[in-house]
Order: structure tokens, then C-alpha cells, then sequence
């Protein structure tokens, strides 16, 4: 990547894995911006579910970061239950949200991320946070959740698969449960020390664990890595 060094964008970096990939970013001297709900220092503020939300996201970044984007990082994400008792209406409202912004915007993001890249000869690097969910499944309140980081895998392989030949190269991590505010409020819901017996390693993973893996990904892992999925579970789900 040229000089003076990688440009890169963080979706959903006000919290969580989000904050701490910002962070290990930016301790490798990185040129980050970030995103939230609200702006803030090298934060640009969009609503992942407003339609066109990832068009304009994407155009800030770009401004912001003087018209160069070197990798993006797709981390924004929800996780709300819609379990089957809901009416109709919430039910599909449910779905539609959390497709959204799970797997839509960060469609609409690595599109024109792909098409930036294409016009440069040095390309660039995508790398998409999605969940052990997207093998293992979630619980029965969750389909749509693993339905769309699946989604983000499966996308996440065909870009690798498209656009390896012109310098273009994507990546996946998969967490499991990360201690985060949404995954501590889910344990607790679920039960916490039943939920922990199942993760061999006795633990959920830390932010930091996953930021060290996102940023291996964004800045270091060789080229013959496009398409790799790398799992951050305890072993509590293996392939």
C-alpha cells in the first residue's frame, strides 16, 4: 500500500470489537475513520438501516480520508430477538432490519469499496465481522442473525473469488460470544455460567482478541489468504 500508509474504514466502531479494532489500528499507525450513530473525533455518523445509508457513508470516508480507502472493516451489527410468537408486521420488521444492517449495508460498502480498488493497481483489502452463527446457527430468537452473517460469509468468499486476479482481497473473521455490552446482556439472558460450559476454552473471547485478528487481516496476512475465515470461538464451534 503506498505511502504514508494505509487509509481504512471501521463501521460500527463506537463500542465493543469496534473500539477495539480502532485502537490496535491506530497503535500500528494507521490513518482510521470510524463510524457511529452519532459523529465524533474521526467518527462520521450514518444510520446503517436508512436505505443509501452505506452510499453516503461511503463518500464521507472518502472525503474524509482524502480520496483513498485502503481496506474496509464491515464490523456494524445488530442483534435483537424476533422470536416465531411475534405478530407478522414485527416479524418481518425484525428481518428487514437486521438484514439491513448486517448484510445489506455492508453489501452496498464493499461494492463500491470493489469498484475503488479496481481503479488503483496496488487494489486494497476487505475484511467483514461476522459470527460463529453463520455455521453453527444461534438460537431459535436469532434465525435472521445467522442468516445474515452467513450471508456476509458467503459474500466474503465470492469477492475473494471474483476479484483475487486484480489485487482485491477479502477476508471474514467469525467471533463467537465477545465481551462486549450486547454479548454480556445475551449470557445473562441465557443463563451465563450454563452458556460458558459450552466453550472449551472457559471464556468468552475479548474485543481485543478479535481487533488483533481484524487488523492481521487489514494489514498483514499474504495475498494467498483472500478468503480465509478465521474462527474466534474457544473451540466451542469447529470446522
Amino acid at each position: 500500500m503506498s505511502a504514508p500508509g494505509p487509509h481504512i474504514l471501521v463501521t460500527g466502531s463506537t463500542r465493543g470489537i469496534g473500539v477495539a479494532v480502532t485502537q490496535v489500528l491506530a497503535s500500528r499507525g494507521v490513518r482510521v475513520v470510524g463510524h457511529g450513530r452519532t459523529a465524533g473525533d474521526a467518527i462520521l455518523a450514518e444510520d446503517l438501516s436508512a436505505p443509501g445509508a452505506g452510499a453516503r457513508l461511503w463518500e464521507s470516508a472518502l472525503e474524509r480520508l482524502d480520496g483513498r480507502i485502503d481496506v474496509l472493516v464491515n464490523n456494524a451489527g445488530v442483534f435483537e430477538p424476533a422470536p416465531i410468537e411475534l405478530p407478522d408486521a414485527e416479524w418481518e420488521a425484525a428481518w428487514d432490519r437486521t438484514l439491513q444492517v448486517n448484510l445489506r449495508a455492508a453489501a452496498d460498502l464493499s461494492r463500491l469499496a470493489v469498484r475503488h480498488f479496481l481503479d488503483r493497481p496496488e487494489g486494497g483489502r476487505i475484511v467483514n465481522v461476522a459470527s460463529r452463527a453463520a455455521y453453527r446457527g444461534d438460537s431459535p430468537q436469532h434465525w435472521h442473525y445467522a442468516a445474515s452473517k452467513a450471508g456476509m460469509v458467503a459474500m466474503t468468499k465470492s469477492i475473494a473469488r471474483g476479484y483475487a486476479a486484480r489485487g482485491v482481497l477479502a477476508f471474514a473473521v467469525c467471533p463467537g460470544f465477545t465481551m462486549t455490552g450486547m454479548a454480556e446482556d445475551y449470557l445473562a439472558s441465557r443463563g451465563g455460567p450454563g452458556l460458558l460450559a459450552d466453550i472449551p476454552l472457559g471464556r468468552v473471547a475479548d474485543p481485543g482478541e478479535v481487533a488483533t485478528a481484524v487488523a492481521f487481516l487489514a494489514l498483514e496476512a499474504p495475498a494467498s489468504m483472500t478468503g480465509a475465515v478465521l474462527d474466534i470461538n474457544g473451540a466451542s464451534y469447529v470446522r
